[in-house]
């Protein structure tokens, strides 16, 4: 039988001392719990305010087995958005692998974005608002997640570049940064507000701005004529 690695600190199991231990299930799940436990509290009192004892007693766990998972409060948070963008990463690469052209792709991030603002708002609120307290994130985190977040983007446009549906003269990296800046700022603006504004509009707004304003008009008529069913 192959020897069994150790599991890393971030994910390590209680009892880990000695023999026994949880089941690999039973560890999943309890981390899991943590995770959600987690987003809700960071969320209701922010980062800075939040104990772990909270995050633990509403995750039915002891405030030592949190600490079993996570290094600290920091490396939590840090965990908490590197699991969350996997599944954002993955649901934007379906997003894009099943749309068509370059215009409907760019269409789909932003529509996607904002969708998930306002479908997860603890979630939302921790990524927009409570990540940027921490110095560990800020300082010391290479933050691989969001490098991939924006490589699709940029990816999706490189792409239409090539087929002659989106304009050359612009870089690819740049204008996907300055997506996500766009939407990372609407995003804040309405998580802030009490009274919140359309961010269905809002995504119209951002399609105009950046999408056609990328958008040879060519390839902007081919999609906006195939959309209504009709020969451009």
């Amino acid at each position: 039988m192959a020897k069994k690695r150790p599991a890393p600190a971030a994910r390590r199991t209680a009892g880990g001392g000695g023999g026994g231990g949880e089941a690999p299930a039973e560890a999943g799940g309890k981390r899991e719990r943590i995770l959600d436990a987690a987003v809700r509290v960071f969320a209701e009192q922010g980062f800075y305010h939040a104990k772990v004892a909270q995050i633990a007693q509403l995750a039915g766990v002891a405030d030592g087995t949190i600490y079993l998972y996570f290094k600290s409060k920091d490396d939590l948070l840090i965990s908490l958005f590197e699991d969350r963008m996997t599944e954002v990463n993955a649901q934007l690469r379906e997003a894009l692998d099943s749309a068509r052209g370059a215009v409907e792709r760019l269409k789909r991030v932003i529509r996607m974005h904002l969708a998930l603002v306002e479908q997860n708002l603890p979630m939302a609120e921790v990524i927009s608002v409570e990540l940027r307290q921490s110095s560990k994130f800020v300082k010391e985190y290479a933050n691989p997640k969001f490098v991939e977040f924006l490589r699709l983007i940029a990816g999706a446009i490189a792409d239409g570049q090539e087929h002659g549906e989106l304009r050359r003269d612009v870089d690819p990296q740049l204008i996907a940064r300055s997506l996500f800046g766009a939407l990372d700022e609407i995003a804040l603006s309405w998580l802030m507000k009490k009274e919140k504004f359309d961010l269905q509009r809002a995504a119209a707004d951002l399609e105009r701005l950046f999408v056609d304003g990328l958008a040879l008009k060519s390839a902007s008529a081919v999609h906006t004529h195939q959309r209504q069913g009709e020969m451009p």
